[in-house]
This record gives C-alpha cells, structure tokens and sequence, in this order.
C-alpha cells in the first residue's frame, strides 16, 4: 500500500524529486501538479475528490477503459509464474509467442511478424535502423533518408522527435539527426486555398514526390507518417491523399511506414488507420493501444517484403533488455483479445463511433469561434479559429488553445490542445450516455471560452 498523503504532501514531494515529461519545471511547482488516485470506466479522480472525464484515455492509450480487474490478474498470474526472461540468445517464452500469434491473426494479411519494443518511441527508432537495415541487406546502402512531415509526431527519442515535424523539440538538441526531411502536412483548412479536399489530397501527396525527386530516389529509403496526425491536432487526410502517396512510394521503390502508435487498436473504428485509408504500408509502428496503457510495450509489425529481408540478411543488430517482456506480453494479449471478443473494436465503427461524430458536429459547429469540426472513429477535434469566414486563425499558434485546455480542466474535462486544436479521444468503452455528458460539458466550457476572449479583448 502507497503512504496515505495530503494533496499538498505528494505535490511538494512531486516538486522535489520529480521531473515530468514536456513540462516547464519552475511553473508546474509553483502551481503544483494534480495528483491522480484512482480511474474506472471514462473517469479518473484526483486527491481532492474530483471526478474527471477522461477524453484523452491517458496519452491516447486507455483504448480498453480503467479498472480491468482481469489485466490486474493476467499480470499477477505471469508475474508468479515468469516475471522476466530476456529474448535474446535463442530464447523464447509463451506469453510472447502468444502475443505474437494473436497479433498476426488481428493485423492485415501479410503482417506475420513483429518485433517487441517499450514505447512508441522506441517502436519507431526500431523502425529506422530496421528499414536501412533492410537497404544494407538488398544492396543498396546509399538509400538511408527517411521522409517525415512538419507537425507530425513520432516519439521523443533521438530519432523519433527527428523523424517528427516539431519544431520546437527540433531546437533542443540539434535535431533532426542527418538523414531526416520533411513536407508539409496536409491539412486543407490551412493549406487547401481554393481547392477541394480531394484535389488538396493529391497536391499533398505530390509534396513528397517532390521531395523524393529532390533527395533522389536512389537515396530515399522511407516514407513515414501517422495515418491521422495525433499530437499534431487530429489532422485528417483528404480520402485522395494516402492512396496517391502509396503510388508514388511503389514508383520510386521508396518504403512506406504507418505510424499507429495513436490510430492502432481500435481507435478509428478499424485494427489500424491504414485500413480505414485504404493503403498497405511496409511496415507499421505500434504501442499504446496494444496495452491499452496497463504495461509498457510496442510492436513494430512487418510486412512480408521486408520481413523475408531480415529474415535472410543475417543479424539484426537491434533490441531492448524488456523487448517482448513476458508480464506486458500477456496483458498485452489479453487486451487484445477483449477488444476483439468482446466487440469493442467493431462498435467503435458500427455503433459508438459513428454517433460520436455526428454529434461531435452537431454541438461543435454552433460556435462562433470553432471551426474544421472533424474526426473519425473515436478521435476527433476542432480548430479554434479567429473568423470562420476567411478562414483566419489566431496569432501565437497555442496561446488560445491553452486559455480553452485550462477552461476544460477547470471543469474536470480532460481534453487537449495541440496548437489552436483541441482533441479528444476518449477510450473506446465509452457508452453514449457518456458521450453525451462529455459534449454538455465541453460546450459549457466554448460557452465560458468565447466570454472570456471576448472579456480579454482578443475579438
């Protein structure tokens, strides 16, 4: 049992010793963290006794909800029985091969092998050393540049924050390594002019086949993005614009990555975003969903060209001391499992899904300040914008994003902002009662955010 504290116990310890992710230190200890106790469901409740609706499932992760008491035991269980053994040096254990069986039959047909990673961070930091891997292994070694997008976003590691498009981590660290470059992404609202989603789509796509020609597709080893941007704001593709970049890559021979780390498992209705764009990618990054958060782990899914690469190149290199842990490999499963049998995934497309976004519309697109409502499946978001008519976003990209994120956590609604994009992507358990409890609160919340620029001056 953890130390029973007060609030201002644990924020001062919490100030003291630790240090959080993407946060300015000096402010968030003299604000104080919120200190999060227990969740079940869609709700969380903090140290004070608030009930909060979760409309982030954590990071994007809690696909299968809070409070599974039988992940609890699955973990319990494999703890007793096994509680770690490496897979190194010819060495395997069941929970992987199970994992990995279970995996195959859910993915796409061709994916029959994965390899095991901590994070989605690490899933694609696997994934760069595995496709110049791969052109070492064909013969063609000078093949080495990976294509990303500006405002994407894929991990914090070394390679995954250069492969990601964000600027502002770009400047810490002297990032992006070389070997990395980047289009524009395509989001139409901004970048679409006159044109119409679909003839944006293609332009988009062309973005990248300007780039493979400037690099030269003799040394362009991959194309990489997220199927829906997640922590870039929910940017949704035109339907023209995957299958267009899944031509151009088969033209030049460049290799084309997902990365699912937020759409996988569920989250668009389909096991991955891919499907539900309609492309076949070589290989794909995963995490979160595959555990829904319980436990650490990623899987880098390969697809058969690939796969019969490594598998006759000799060594590959490449691992983690926790890659395929057996105590996340059997809860990974489990939940795996659950979100098929017990029809999670296939409600998120047939039933919960589609009603979350027709009334995600219905209550978003009465603002005066909201616009580009939009979403799929379960994830979903709106562009806070200046003047609906011309288009005009507010100057300082984030500023009026943050103002609206804090109105949300006043309210015990967590929901994000992404720039000017506030996101949700609530775990896919979430009933409509909910649904609808989330919308009321949000709305009141756009209610209170409109006074408030208006109070400030800043319409």
């Amino acid at each position: 049992m953890m130390t029973q504290r007060s609030t201002e116990q644990w924020r001062a310890l919490d100030a003291a010793h630790h240090l959080h992710p993407f946060s300015d230190t000096k402010s968030l200890n003299e604000q104080g963290a919120r200190v999060i106790t227990h969740a079940d469901g869609v709700y969380l409740w903090d140290s004070e006794g608030n009930k909060i609706i979760d409309g982030m499932a954590g990071l994007w992760c809690v696909n299968i909800g809070y409070g599974r008491k039988d992940l609890a035991e699955v973990a319990k269980n494999q703890m007793e029985e096994l509680a770690y053994y490496n897979t190194f040096f010819k060495t395997t254990h069941p929970a992987v091969v199970e994992l990995s069986t279970l995996l195959a039959e859910v993915a796409p047909e061709g994916f029959e092998h994965v390899f095991y990673t901590n994070s989605g961070s690490e899933s694609v930091d696997t994934m760069i050393r595995m496709v110049r891997c791969y052109w070492d292994i064909k013969g063609q070694p000078q093949k080495k540049t990976l294509i990303g997008r500006w405002n994407g976003y894929h991990g914090s590691t070394i390679g995954g924050a250069s492969l990601g498009g964000m600027s502002y981590m770009h400047e810490q660290g002297d990032l992006p390594i070389p070997g990395i470059v980047h289009v524009e992404q395509p989001w139409w609202y901004k970048h679409g002019k006159d044109m119409t989603p679909e003839e944006f789509g293609i332009q988009a796509a062309r973005w990248v086949e300007d780039k493979i020609l400037e690099v030269g597709p003799d040394k362009v080893a991959a194309f990489v993005g997220e199927p829906i941007q997640g922590a870039g704001g929910v940017i949704i593709p035109p339907s023209t614009y995957w299958p267009e970049i899944e031509r151009i890559c088969r033209k030049y021979d460049v290799l084309l990555v997902a990365d699912e780390v937020i759409c996988g498992f569920g989250r668009t209705g389909e096991w991955f975003g891919h499907e539900r764009f309609g492309f076949t990618p070589d290989i794909f990054t995963t995490a979160k969903g595959l555990s829904s958060g319980y436990l650490p782990i990623g899987a880098v899914f390969v697809g058969p060209r690939v796969a019969e690469g490594l598998i006759a190149g000799g060594d590959f290199n490449h691992g983690f001391t926790y890659s395929g842990h057996p105590v996340a490999a059997a809860v990974a499963r489990a939940n795996v499992a659950a979100l098929r049998d017990e029809g999670i995934v296939a409600a998120v497309k047939e039933d919960i899904g589609p009603y979350m976004q027709k009334r995600w519309r219905e209550v978003f697109s009465q603002f005066e300040h909201v616009d580009d409502v939009r979403g799929i499946g379960l994830i979903q978001a709106f562009t806070l914008v200046k003047n609906k008519a011309t288009r005009e976003l507010f100057p300082n990209w984030g500023e009026i994003g943050t103002l609206c994120r804090d109105i949300f956590f006043k309210h015990n609604l967590i929901m994000r902002a992404c720039g000017d994009h506030i996101v949700a992507a609530p775990p896919l358990v979430i009933s409509k009662d909910e649904i609808e409890q989330l919308l009321a609160t949000a709305a009141e919340c756009l209610r209170e955010f409109e006074q408030a620029l208006k109070d400030k001056g800043l319409v």
